[in-house]
């Protein structure tokens, strides 16, 4: 699989048409926890008619585990990097959760990169102070037991309740608490920090022009809804799309519908 050095971190990527020039190009930030893999599905769906690109950010999936840089200001950077490694000057921006965190601040510092931005799951607030301390608790749980220890209990917080109690879908959840458990400790001990401190950018939010998707599953208990509307009050023209029976991880929960909203809105709004 390919891997570039950029910004001094090793990163992982998969690009389905390394080699088309002329296909406009989707680029998937993935949440944290997780990695490229999540968006199989949209890949899959979107590639006959865009280039898409995926990535793992540093300290997770196949992306080297560095001392720092888990900060949103240096994996924006780390971003920005990578697709002008691959010359790549403008693109549709799907980011989900963590990867929303970076879209966002994608679309109010170089709007001319981007086509159009597609939020989903994700927040312009920092993080509440209601549930950053359960975070750091569940940083020290990891740290010390690992994240094989402490996988089922993250598994809500990442997944509605439609898809965890789905029995004809074991084989999906099984699969994918392996994939969480596959994680480099202390890459998502750092990542986790990272997203915990963030800096909040609501305030900036109002500047952004870009034609903006929001997405949110109605089932997400990480992500309030309250805060898909609020973002969606403050970025003028933006569009609000809810995923019936979805969580947090709603490209993996409910794909289909996820897809389908993702193309009207490139096909009626950009």
């Amino acid at each position: 699989m390919p891997e570039i050095k950029v910004n001094n971190v090793t990163l992982h990527y998969e690009d389905s048409a390394p080699n088309d020039t002329q296909k406009p190009v989707m680029v998937f930030a993935h949440g944290l926890l997780w990695s490229t893999r999540m968006y199989d599905t949209q890949v899959a769906f979107f590639q006959d008619n865009y280039r898409c690109i995926a990535f793992d950010f540093r300290g997770q999936g196949q992306s080297q585990v560095t001392i720092d840089g888990y900060d949103m200001e240096t994996l924006t950077e780390d971003t920005l990097a990578l697709l002008q490694a691959l010359n790549i000057e403008k693109y549709h921006f799907v980011g989900l959760s963590m990867g929303g965190f970076i879209g966002l601040r994608l679309a109010i510092r170089h709007p001319e990169k981007l086509l159009s931005l597609i939020l989903m799951e994700t927040s312009a607030d920092p993080e509440d102070p209601k549930t950053a301390p359960l975070y750091r608790k569940l940083i020290s749980a990891i740290r010390w037991m690992g994240m094989k220890r402490v996988s089922k209990k993250v598994m809500p917080i990442m997944f509605g309740q439609r898809f965890l109690t789905d029995k004809t879908r074991k084989a999906e959840h099984k699969n994918w608490i392996k994939q969480m458990q596959a994680n480099h400790k202390v890459g998502v001990v750092k990542a986790t920090m990272g997203v915990i401190e963030r800096q909040g950018v609501y305030d900036q939010i109002e500047s952004i022009s870009t034609p903006t998707l929001i997405v949110f599953g109605d089932e997400d208990v990480a992500t309030p809804y309250s805060k898909a509307e609020r973002m969606h009050f403050a970025i003028k023209g933006s569009k609000l799309a809810i995923i019936n029976g979805a969580g947090h991880t709603a490209t993996v929960e409910e794909p289909e519908q996820v897809n389908t909203v993702i193309h009207k809105f490139l096909a009626c709004c950009v």
